[in-house]
């Protein structure tokens, strides 16, 4: 059975977006663990702000995967490699004795320091740019098309 952990700074506060992304969790359940650690987004006021709650919130990402060290991360990023549902269902044969974890920023997205660290592999899931909640959903939808690429269901064509 998978393993995986999705970091997402944030809540879900749209029902429309809770409920969808519940639908796959729920969908995934006889075939993969998945825990979420839902992290407190910083409140940010001014322009000036945004650096210090980026630079929180990477403080606490970090240290959470200090956690996950011995697991496959992977930052959801815009600029990060696309990969096809196939391909992502592939990571996760050859990755199935592992941990997989997806960190999901928030609002202000990802600082540096995060973006930059060569240890991590980077996903995109599109060249947009997409509101933190949607992609928790994509990646939801995703997470379960690769499962049933790789047990054979018809999910995908």
């Amino acid at each position: 059975m998978l393993n995986i952990v999705i970091i997402a700074v944030g809540k879900l506060k749209e029902n429309f977006y809770r409920e969808a992304f519940n639908e796959y969790l729920k969908r995934l359940s006889p075939y993969a663990r998945i825990k979420v650690e839902e992290l407190k987004a910083e409140p940010f006021k001014v322009e000036s702000d945004k650096l210090k709650s980026k630079a929180a919130e990477a403080e606490r990402i970090l240290k959470l995967l200090d956690v996950y060290a011995e697991s496959e991360i992977f930052i959801l990023d815009e600029r990060g490699e696309e990969s096809t549902s196939v391909e992502l269902s592939a990571v996760f044969k050859k990755h199935q004795s592992r941990k997989i974890v997806f960190v999901v920023g928030g609002t202000l997205g990802l600082a540096e320091e995060i973006l930059k660290n060569k240890k991590y592999h980077f996903l995109a899931l599109s060249k947009m740019t997409l509101p933190h909640e949607l992609v928790r959903v994509v990646l939801g939808e995703q997470i379960y098309r690769a499962v049933c690429i790789s047990l054979g269901k018809e999910y995908h064509y």
